[in-house]
């Protein structure tokens, strides 16, 4: 008599790619939504502004000092 061979476990592998596409799509859904929330709410109020400031010329000033040594 022969034995019947042990049935190999099936590889699921393209049930883990279809639910790894899935979960991306509904991940990209996800960012979708948020960034379209994100792009039309109200200011709120405070607003930003950047200037670059010029430096202001300084005149030279002249000063003597006068160094004595005593020996």
């Amino acid at each position: 008599m022969s034995r019947p061979r042990p049935r190999r476990p099936r590889r699921h592998v393209g049930r883990w790619l279809f639910r790894a596409a899935a979960i991306l799509v509904v991940f990209a859904i996800g960012v979708a939504i948020g960034q379209t929330f994100d792009d039309s709410s109200a200011p709120s109020g405070t607003q930003t502004s950047v200037r670059t400031l010029e430096p202001a010329t300084l005149s030279a000033e002249t000063v003597t000092v006068t160094v004595s040594t005593s020996p």
